[in-house]
């Protein structure tokens, strides 16, 4: 397998983790999303979104966006099942993940951001645009999950929930967000990162980090 990414992206983030707790080698290819280089036409072929990752089979086949490759991993690797049996239980997994997913990460991401400074917003307005996106997905996310057992988002077992917390909270601190008013969130993020899938995927272990 091959998986294009960038070392800081969030979302490449996520699905290193995934490949990492299924136990499963890939190439990981950068592309430098500040130097434009996800634009190239090479890349445009491979993903015509201009994003990061995508993630190619051993068969040539290409998937983007990283919540649909990680439930692809997870129903072809069902070891260390990402997703409970519990319909219901699968259903709030999903919700989370996608709070973070579809609502939080890419109103604060690098595209949204250059395009705000485009319209000449000030660089503070621009941060604190980027941080108020992280308050308030983070807030809803800590009221999801407060009567869920731990340590993890949801039980004893990481998640796809788990995958998708950790890298948003690395953008929240990126960006000044004081996380302490998530402790359960935290709780979460603490149980993860103590796993070797999760810190080896981390940005500074990636061989592209600046």
């Amino acid at each position: 397998m091959k998986l294009h990414g960038y070392f800081r992206s969030s979302a490449a983030y996520r699905v290193r983790i995934a490949l990492n707790l299924k136990g499963i080698s890939a190439e990981h290819l950068p592309h430098h999303l500040r130097k434009g280089e996800q634009c190239a036409p090479s890349y445009l072929a491979i993903n015509p979104q201009g994003l990061v990752p995508a993630l190619e089979n051993d068969a040539g086949a290409v998937l983007t966006q990283s919540v649909a490759i990680i439930e692809w991993l997870d129903e072809t690797h069902p070891n260390s099942p990402l997703l409970p049996k519990d319909t219901l239980q699968r259903a709030k997994v999903r919700a989370f993940a996608l709070a973070i997913a579809c609502d939080t990460h890419p109103v604060q991401n690098l595209k949204v951001l250059a395009r705000l400074r485009e319209l000449g917003l000030a660089e503070e307005k621009v941060q604190d645009w980027a941080a108020w996106v992280n308050r308030e997905g983070l807030s809803a996310c800590e009221t999801l999950i407060k009567g869920e057992p731990g340590p993890f988002c949801f039980g004893h077992t990481p998640t796809l929930a788990d995958l998708c917390l950790v890298p948003q909270l690395a953008n929240a601190r990126r960006f000044g967000v004081d996380v302490s008013a998530y402790p359960r969130l935290l709780k979460a993020e603490a149980a993860a990162k103590a796993l070797p899938a999760f810190a080896n995927a981390a940005p500074e272990k990636q061989p592209d980090a600046e």
